[in-house]
């Protein structure tokens, strides 16, 4: 049983506090679209798809008990709402799209002379609480396509190595980068996989160690510092991580610390890929230069747990993702198959 870090059930909304974890597992109450931005903006949810939902959620929560004289006063609220909901963090794309995917149906229903307002609102939410269900059935079609490439042509178990978090703690269960990895370990084929603890913020030692040991697969934490140093000296199969938003282009910003791994990945010949749900690309921007990259606090660099690691007075400099180029990603796992970077934009115009 894999966790659960989104709950929801009929306009009630908790997500796990994963600024808590490892060290307590606590669910918090989201009552509405403040709330939400708020659990987003102070990272007690993260991981680009379960951003989308929640946000998209909260908006849920918020809509869910109230009654609208008029279709326009209830077109009016959501836009205002998700206007608002993403500007919480501005690099993972998911949030926008799915924003933009409530707002082309609210235009529509709101322009359907036969729905009334009570229907318009009750399509808006059934329609918003179908994404939990298929994001957890895209990681699955993710973690299968991955698997896949993974193993093709190789009888023997794998080593692989991951960034960051990226299993059911990033979204709405099992995961993308993690998923893959545990469809591999679910074939009996998963030998060893490396975690990296994902500096500054510690992703990987606090939620993907975690994961891992909870379900018991075959794991080992190193610094973010160690990776070159692992790829030489540990036979590594593939390095797979997720992305927060992928340009039409390949380019992929992800969490920092990405770009290098996949450096060394292409001097010690590894290949290099990127497991993503479609909903992270984003065919409007050309390449990554385009992408907004989010600066964190400087306390999230010279403190942990509210204790100073760092010299007082030193400067900081805390970009969350970076942006690793195309030619070095081997191939970007999604739930309709395993792209070159250069086959993207195609696909996408034929969803």
């Amino acid at each position: 049983m894999t966790l659960e870090a989104i709950k929801y059930k009929l306009g009630t909304l908790q997500i796990l506090d994963q600024l808590l974890l490892p060290a307590e597992t606590k669910y918090i109450p989201i009552a509405g679209v403040n709330d939400g931005w708020n659990a987003i903006h102070k990272m007690q949810v993260r991981g680009a798809p379960a951003i989308a939902i929640v946000g998209c959620l909260s908006l849920v929560v918020e809509i869910y008990e109230k009654q609208y004289e008029t279709k326009t006063a209830l077109a009016t609220e959501i836009g205002e709402h998700l206007e608002y909901l993403v500007t919480s963090r501005p690099t993972a794309v998911n949030l926008k799209l799915a924003a933009d995917d409530v707002k082309g149906e609210v235009e529509s229903l709101l322009a359907n002379e036969t729905v009334n307002v009570d229907v318009m609102k009750q399509e808006i939410i059934k329609s918003i609480e179908c994404m939990l269900e298929k994001d957890i059935s895209d990681n699955r079609a993710i973690g299968d396509n991955g698997a896949n490439v993974l193993l093709k042509g190789v009888d023997r178990p794998l080593q692989l190595l991951t960034h960051c978090n990226t299993g059911s703690l990033a979204t709405a269960g099992y995961g993308t980068a993690l998923g893959v990895i545990r469809s591999v370990n679910e074939r009996n084929l998963l030998e060893h996989v490396y975690c990296t603890e994902t500096r500054p913020y510690n992703q990987g030692a606090r939620l993907t160690a975690y994961e891992l040991v909870h379900d018991k697969l075959p794991a080992t934490l190193v610094t973010d510092s160690m990776v070159a140093a692992l790829l030489n000296s540990r036979k590594i199969d593939a390095i797979i991580v997720g992305a927060d938003r992928v340009a039409a282009n390949g380019d992929t910003a992800n969490k920092i610390g990405t770009y290098q791994m996949a450096v060394v990945a292409k001097h010690h010949g590894v290949p290099f890929y990127v497991a993503a749900p479609f909903t992270s690309i984003d065919v409007t921007i050309e390449d990554g230069s385009y992408i907004k990259i989010e600066e964190r606090p400087e306390h999230e660099l010279t403190h942990i747990g509210g204790q100073r690691i760092a010299a007082p007075g030193i400067g900081c400099w805390n970009p969350a993702f970076d942006v690793t180029p195309a030619e070095l990603i081997t191939g970007i796992i999604t739930e309709r198959g395993v792209l070159k970077p250069s086959e993207l934009a195609e696909k996408v115009k034929q969803k």
